[in-house]
């Protein structure tokens, strides 16, 4: 019997071994949000509640969505999305603004990605400017898993949806989506105002982490 047969052998073992193990585990439940007691000051934003149309939440199908604005004293508006995604729901969506702002009128002209500072090191993320006639709109994106694990491929997610489910039973994930939209003259300034933010809603989201059981 040479190496590679053996090596196949004990790989094809090993993961009939993974997934009976899954399967007997259980499907873990939702058991609580916690993401609506996200504060509504952060830093010195000031948020307000807003929602989709019905038709767009039976769209997104996530298990727990939080959209809000958030506004500082220079009237900077930043809004912020959050869809939450159970194990049993495969912890991610379909749905990304690459797709998504072309599909409602915005021309995507930069993509990016950003160097974000974190409490505990540098994140980083992506970055996206599109354009709707005089507007501009600045969007940094995410996906993360297991509290504070951010990915930002389809790849890595996978990969953590996989490991979640052998290391802990879950594979729970949040899209979160950060944007604001201004003009020509203030499109630096906006890139800028959004990167402190998203330090700020990398730090915060860990301790609202929802619950599974």
């Amino acid at each position: 019997m040479n190496k590679a047969y053996s090596f196949s052998l004990i790989l094809l073992v090993a993961t009939i071994g993974m997934i009976t193990l899954i399967s007997l585990s259980g499907e873990p439940v939702v058991v609580k949000t916690n993401l609506e007691n996200i504060p509504m000051r952060i830093g010195d934003y000031i948020g307000t509640e807003d929602s989709f149309p019905d038709s767009v939440y039976e769209e997104l199908n996530a298990d727990f969505h939080l959209y809000r604005h958030y506004q500082n004293q220079y009237s900077n508006i930043i809004s912020l999305y959050i869809g939450y995604y159970g194990t049993a729901k495969g912890g991610r969506t379909g749905h990304n603004p690459y797709a998504c702002l072309p599909g409602a009128g915005w021309a995507i002209i930069q993509t990016e990605k950003v160097i974000i500072p974190r409490g505990d090191g540098e994140i980083e993320l992506d970055a996206i400017v599109a354009k709707k006639g005089n507007q501009f709109e600045t969007v940094m994106h995410w996906y993360q898993s297991n509290e504070n694990k951010i990915l930002t491929s389809g790849i890595q997610q996978n990969i953590q949806r996989f490991v979640g489910r052998i290391a802990r039973n879950r594979n729970d994930g949040a899209f979160v989506r950060l944007s604001m939209v201004t003009s020509s003259e203030r499109l630096t300034e906006a890139i800028q105002a959004m990167k402190s933010f998203a330090g700020k809603v990398l730090t915060i989201l860990p301790n609202y982490w929802p619950e599974e059981e």
